[in-house]
């Protein structure tokens, strides 16, 4: 017997004849804007500004090319296998030395490997969120994260950030005011370091005072660390979870510090958490990938890899250093963050232009960067855009700013030319500054 398959909404005919069918957390997946720009921003002629991809041309292919062969040669039928929901202990044990650079503490048995921190990210909201439940997330914040929140169908409320990073008043203010409308806060998401998309990172008294707050009102915190050894003049404050054990849980990768190929990440939980992300890793996954965390493992073993971080921040430095200094020199007038590691500068523009509605022009002009709005949940952000220094050359860097800078002022000169005096005139704020602007959010 065939099914029956009624085409039709309340709105008129969908083309997807299984429309009815799905689940309503269904309606929280969409294409977000950073994936719906990688079509165009990945034609060669277009300089694109906006993807977060790490150069991987800078790790040494014979690096991964000998631990592949050394794991094929010792270890092959196991590394070819199923493996454990929990990650392989040799990779858990050398994951505790890499977080113990950042303050970090905790036993081998407390680590779960995942499919990449956004694995982990997906699988931390799956075991805590209902229907209507809120998050807590900076403003702006990580639109992958967004997208794991809205497909649970959390609530998504943003909290001001500042040059500092999350503002604990404007948090305490936050959980006061869902407090009194009766809302279940189960989690705050935050980026202390290198934030994307603002390049700021949170104070090491904030991060204090942020804990106590969580602590006082019974709310998780999701540390998300994917940038935190790639600091360009010194190393951020310690961890939240260097501090905190029992309330924080702890997402890190190998994406940014050697390649997101592997799709190796990790989370370090609480006992209790653990336990139920292993039983959601292995309901999801079985197990992530035996063979990639060989590999990483035999790289993280043989090769120098404090040393090619090392250059990945040589790298990065000299990427945000020239990308600083073209928007200094073509765009003088706009307020921007000033990111001392990670990948992205954070700039706000004019309040008469539109991130959002300004990026066909800019990709006719051959220039692609993430508009704003990608950032936050509610639709706010237009006034802003992220640019990514991460991947292309600082000569790709300087073009991409002059061919930006022709299409930021060719809309300055639009708008000025029919409103003068009014809201469209040029924004006088000025990034000679020693930090980012007050207020980012």
């Amino acid at each position: 017997m065939g099914i029956t398959v009624n085409a039709h909404n309340g709105s008129g005919t969908n083309l997807d004849p299984w429309y009815d069918h799905y689940a309503d957390r269904a309606a929280g997946l969409s294409i977000s804007e950073v994936r719906a720009l990688f079509a165009v921003a990945s034609r060669p002629e277009v300089v694109s500004l906006a993807g977060g991809m790490p150069f991987v041309s800078a790790l040494p292919s014979d690096l991964i090319r000998a631990s592949f062969d050394r794991v094929m040669t010792e270890t092959g039928p196991q590394a070819l296998q199923y493996g454990s929901g929990q990650g392989t202990p040799a990779l858990r044990e050398q994951i505790l030395e890499i977080m113990a650079l950042e303050g970090i503490h905790g036993g081998v048995d407390d680590v779960v490997v995942t499919t990449g921190s956004q694995q982990g990210l997906d699988l931390v909201t799956k075991l805590f969120i209902n229907p209507g439940d809120v998050v807590l997330a900076e403003a702006p914040s990580y639109v992958g994260a967004i997208g794991v929140f809205r497909s649970y169908q959390a609530e998504i409320s943003h909290v001001a950030l500042d040059e500092h990073g999350l503002v604990p008043a404007a948090l305490r203010e936050r959980i006061a005011e869902l407090t009194a409308e009766g809302k279940t806060i189960k989690f705050l998401y935050t980026i202390p370091n290198f934030h994307n998309p603002a390049g700021v990172t949170l104070t090491w008294e904030r991060r204090v005072e942020i804990l106590e707050i969580c602590r006082a009102n019974g709310i998780l915190v999701l540390e998300d660390n994917p940038y935190g050894l790639l600091y360009f003049d010194g190393p951020p404050p310690q961890a939240m979870r260097s501090i905190e054990e029992d309330g924080v849980v702890y997402l890190g990768s190998f994406s940014k510090t050697l390649a997101p190929g592997f799709r190796i990440g990790w989370a370090l939980a609480p006992h209790a958490i653990r336990e139920k992300l292993i039983l959601a890793n292995e309901s999801a996954i079985l197990s992530p990938s035996s063979f990639s965390q060989f590999v990483v493992s035999e790289y993280l073993r043989s090769a120098d890899w404090k040393a090619q971080i090392a250059t990945f921040r040589d790298v990065y430095r000299e990427r945000r250093d020239t990308m600083l200094a073209a928007l200094d020199e073509h765009l003088p007038d706009l307020a921007r963050t000033q990111p001392d590691g990670g990948f992205y500068v954070w700039v706000t523009l004019p309040e008469s232009l539109d991130s959002k509605a300004m990026l066909p022009r800019a990709v006719k002009e051959l220039v692609a960067y993430t508009p704003g709005t990608a950032f936050y949940a509610n639709g706010d952000g237009r006034g802003f855009m992220r640019l990514s220094f991460c991947y292309p050359t600082p000569e790709t860097i300087r073009l991409g700013i002059r061919r930006l800078a022709t299409v930021i002022n060719g809309e300055l000169d639009l708008v000025n030319t029919f409103s003068p005096h009014g809201r469209f005139a040029r924004d006088p704020r000025s990034t000679k500054v020693a930090g980012p602007p007050p207020n980012i959010s």
